[in-house]
């Protein structure tokens, strides 16, 4: 007989996104008994649980990140991410339930001090593809569209795009495997990743639509002014004293499977969790019935009828 799901990608989630977007967006009512904010978690947990009922995954993981400041881009460039504010201890303790949470659901869980969610992602799309098995990236953070294949795809869930490897070309002006390249070229200021100054997101994109790659930008500069591009001539200049700033970039923007723990052997099919523990959770952070039944039965309904 035939597997109905053998077609189906592995849903690879990078939590991080899903738990700051709640945190900023959820009402700061939520709370347990001791006044501790739960929104964050609240607002992760409904993520979920959307995300379980419309796919009916039988094959998923979701990485978080651990630390802004201990990766080893910050190694590389001690700026990386310093725009950003270190999260509160209030948010800090919601990714430690909202880690707790998905374990309960039977997800595999994947984090690390000094690889982002994105590498861990990274790791696990290259044992998906070992395996010859499609996966979906679930992220808003453009980053990871560069893992993006034939058979698989980029979903920002919350804005509701999923894009092939076509559908990244058509939206962000360049291929998948042009990401990296592409951000070392604009920079990136959500992680405060310097890139060129003036080239923006449409010559990037005209660059590496002509060249290929940044290492061929690079090796053949003295064509640049002869393209039907906007400011061409001036443009080889600006590359070249920027060079350094667009490899360091580079090394970035990229991303590293080679993540110790993860890539030997990966784990990324759903088990049916521990109801007891998320019941124990679940009443510690005061959520209603309606959340709790849809929370326990993506916990058991993948596993009927089996």
């Amino acid at each position: 007989m035939s597997n109905p799901h053998a077609s189906a990608p592995v849903y690879l989630v990078d939590a991080s996104v899903y738990i700051f977007r709640a945190w900023f967006s959820m009402p700061d009512q939520f709370s347990d008994a001791a006044g501790r904010p739960t929104n964050a978690v609240y607002g992760f947990a409904r993520f979920l649980c959307e995300l379980l009922e419309e796919t009916g995954a039988r094959q998923a993981a979701v990485a978080f990140d651990e630390s802004l400041t201990s990766s080893f881009r910050n190694e590389i460039y001690p700026a990386y991410k310093a725009n950003r504010e270190p999260a509160p201890e209030q948010l800090q303790r919601q990714f430690a339930w909202c880690k707790d949470l998905t374990r309960h659901l039977g997800l595999p869980v994947y984090s690390d001090a000094r690889f982002e969610a994105d590498d861990l992602i990274a790791s696990l799309a290259r044992h998906c593809r070992g395996q010859r098995l499609a996966f979906c990236v679930v992220s808003g953070d453009k980053d990871l569209a560069q893992l993006v294949g034939t058979q698989d795809s980029w979903w920002d869930f919350a804005r509701r795009r999923r894009l092939d490897a076509a559908g990244v070309l058509a939206h962000f002006g360049v291929r998948p495997d042009q990401i990296a390249d592409f951000l070392a070229l604009t920079g990136d200021a959500v992680d405060n990743i310097p890139g060129v100054p003036g080239v923006g997101p449409k010559t990037a994109a005209a660059l590496l639509g002509h060249f290929g790659s940044l290492d061929s930008v690079y090796e053949r500069l003295e064509e640049i002014p002869h393209l039907s591009l906007r400011g061409a001539r001036t443009l080889p200049a600006k590359l070249k004293k920027n060079e350094a700033a667009a490899r360091l970039a580079r090394r970035l923007t990229g991303l590293d499977p080679d993540v110790a723990g993860v890539h030997a052997d990966p784990n990324v099919g759903r088990s049916s969790g521990d109801g007891d523990a998320l019941d124990a959770l679940l009443d510690g952070l005061g959520f209603g019935a309606p959340l709790r039944k849809r929370l326990q039965r993506q916990r058991t309904s993948n596993f009927e009828g089996l």
